[in-house]
């Protein structure tokens, strides 16, 4: 039984015994005074009737005159006179009178009155004795009323102390529930504090909780930054804040190879020159300053897409890739610019600071021969001059190109005929079982067409704001797969329609139709989409965990240092960056990082999950580091 059960329990049972006990002894109170009342009544009334009798003449019509003129006041129920042998000389009894008492009432409550005795006196001998009997009706109706009266008072109590009970039931279970929601909130891994009640033994309950978990939210910031360094350590240049050589070789490879991402791109190399002759006129410092302003301007112009990487190759050479640009000759200009712009800060020469290679590549392009091509550029800029840049062209730059209004026309058209499937990739657990499987939108642009994939269509779809449409029918699609397979199922969803209100509404309306496939599905959002429209992502897990989704996070890593505005979400799932597990069976100092990155999204209550993996080193390494699933081309 419920706390809160046994005290209204307990409230009633106080309640009914202080009516019972009450009630019982105010009606014996009152029952033992209507029969002394009515005890010296008969007793005052014989001895009456008997003195006057005593002075009057004994003849029957003046006793019959006497009796008559006592009994007639209607108080009494039997008067007689007997002989001193017993024999009845005049009686008077009056028949039974109905009253409002009920019967079961009376047999409840029986009066018990004696009988008024006095002896009639003639000179002096005895005439005879007199019997006064009162009648019990209007005592039992002054009981009765006496009844209903504590009733009505007992009730109004009852329901007063109800009314306590309520009140103070409520002013309890507000910070019990609010308790209970903390401890809930600590079984799934989420630090919530509350505010600290009035009621002294709660109170210290709740500020103990508190105090636990405040220290646990400080051990998770404490871990959060010591592998925020580490990840910085290892994966960036520490002069220009740029990602190293290492980073930028696993994140171009993904890039490269991932079909999700653009089909296309520019790769740019920047040499700077000089650099030892500004060290040795200036000290350290200022070469530093310079560096790292370079590293800014080179970051500003990656911008924020999670697309897009910046990072320092060696001491002078930095690399810049950008998906999906059409004019690369103005991003180089640009970049050159601006760069030459940085050098009279210094005090140095801009004349012959850098120059710059400029490749287009392909998705499926080898990193190696991209940066040859590249260096072929930068080599070639050389030649040009001072500040230089040069663009390579093949023959193969330009993908076969489809002008807006016709993307428009033929993407609204595929959606609208359903010219769309899900393509499945396992995604296996540490004993090699599924977890779910990943469904990847697969559309047909023209009828009769090539399938293409996510990446050839989806910044596209973004341009012209059809993500709203493409993602409903994507759920679609997974709520038909599901009826007829079995199994969970992953699906991705853009951070467009994530923030957009109405298409959000629209996703949650349709799997509210479907609650089985709900409690089966598991739902991605992209790390970069979900951090920028964060209080959407809110809504969102808040919204179709309800519904009995899983929410994850697709391609996390970028934001590793924002970690700790997950933990109060109820986040399911994380699926680590490919770029953090490339070539893991080699990079001790990953293995340490990803295996905290796992420690740590446990301690919360989160999955992790491994993408990109390629080989079965890499996936044995990567179950002994903590990784709760993997997927990639490697996993079967």
């Amino acid at each position: 039984m419920s706390l809160f059960r046994q005290l209204w329990l307990a409230v009633i049972l106080v309640i009914l015994t202080s009516f019972i006990g009450g009630f019982a002894a105010s009606l014996h109170s009152t029952l033992s005074y209507l029969e002394q009342q009515l005890n010296r009544r008969n007793i005052d009334s014989a001895n009456s009737l008997a003195f006057s009798l005593s002075q009057l003449n004994k003849d029957p019509v003046t006793i019959g005159l006497q009796i008559a003129a006592l009994f007639d006041s209607g108080q009494y129920e039997a008067i007689s006179i007997a002989s001193p042998d017993g024999k009845i000389i005049a009686e008077r009894v009056r028949d039974q009178v109905d009253t409002t008492v009920p019967e079961w009432f009376i047999d409840l409550f029986p009066i018990h009155a004696e009988a008024g005795l006095a002896r009639i006196s003639n000179s002096r001998e005895q005439f005879g004795a007199i019997k006064v009997i009162s009648h019990t009706r209007l005592a039992y109706q002054a009981l009765w009323e006496q009844a209903q009266t504590l009733a009505t008072w007992f009730l109004a109590a009852g329901a007063f102390g109800g009314l306590i009970g309520m009140l103070i039931h409520y002013r309890i279970k507000k910070p019990l529930a609010a308790m209970v929601d903390q401890a809930e909130a600590v079984t799934e891994r989420r630090f919530l504090t509350i505010s600290e009640p009035r009621i002294p033994e709660l109170r210290s309950i709740a500020r103990a909780t508190n105090d636990l978990i405040r220290r646990l939210h400080n051990r998770f910031f404490e871990e959060t930054e010591r592998l925020e360094a580490l990840h910085k350590r290892l994966d960036y240049d520490a002069v220009t804040g740029l990602a190293n050589r290492n980073y930028f070789t696993s994140r171009a490879s993904q890039v490269l190879h991932d079909e999700n991402a653009e089909p296309s791109g520019i790769l740019l190399i920047i040499r700077l020159h000089d650099l030892a002759e500004i060290n040795r006129q200036f000290d350290r410092s200022v070469t530093n300053s310079l560096l790292g302003q370079i590293g800014t301007l080179i970051n500003k112009i990656a911008g924020e897409a999670s697309n897009r990487l910046a990072a320092r190759l060696n001491g002078s050479d930095f690399v810049l890739v950008i998906p999906n640009v059409d004019d690369a000759g103005q991003i180089a200009n640009q970049l050159t610019m601006e760069l030459t712009a940085l050098l009279p800060r210094t005090g140095g020469e801009t004349i012959g600071f850098c120059h710059i290679g400029v490749v287009r590549y392909q998705r499926g392009a080898q990193l190696d021969e991209l940066l040859a091509n590249a260096d072929t550029a930068l080599a070639a800029a050389t030649e040009l001059g001072s500040n230089a840049w040069h663009v390579i062209v093949t023959q193969s730059d330009s993908p076969v190109a489809i002008s807006a209004p016709g993307w428009r026309h033929d993407l609204t058209d595929a959606i609208s005929q359903g010219r769309l499937k899900l393509a499945l990739y396992p995604v296996a657990d540490p004993t090699g079982a599924p977890l779910h499987q990943e469904a990847v939108i697969r559309l047909q642009a023209q009828r009769g067409g090539d399938w293409l994939a996510a990446g050839d269509f989806i910044a596209t779809a973004a341009r012209f704001n059809l993500m709203g449409p493409l993602d409903m029918a994507v759920v679609g699609l997974a709520i038909e797969l599901m009826h007829s397979q079995p199994g969970e199922f992953a699906v991705n969803l853009s951070a467009e329609t994530m923030a957009d209100r109405n298409y959000r509404n629209k996703l949650a309306q349709l799997l509210r139709q479907h609650p089985e496939p709900c409690r089966r599905l598991w739902v991605e959002i992209p790390e970069d989409g979900a951090f920028q429209k964060f209080a959407a992502f809110r809504d969102f897990c808040s919204t179709f965990k309800e519904l009995g989704c899983r929410i994850g996070l697709e391609n996390f890593g970028r934001h590793f240092g924002e970690i700790q505005k997950l933990t109060d979400l109820g986040l399911d799932y994380l699926k680590v960056d490919a770029s953090f597990v490339y070539g893991i069976h080699q990079n001790k100092g990953r293995q340490k990082f990803l295996k905290g990155l796992c420690e740590l999204a446990h301690s919360v209550g989160i999955m992790a999950i491994a993408i990109g993996v390629q080989t079965e080193v890499e996936q044995k390494i990567l179950t002994r580091l903590g990784f709760d699933g993997v997927t990639g081309p490697g996993v079967k």
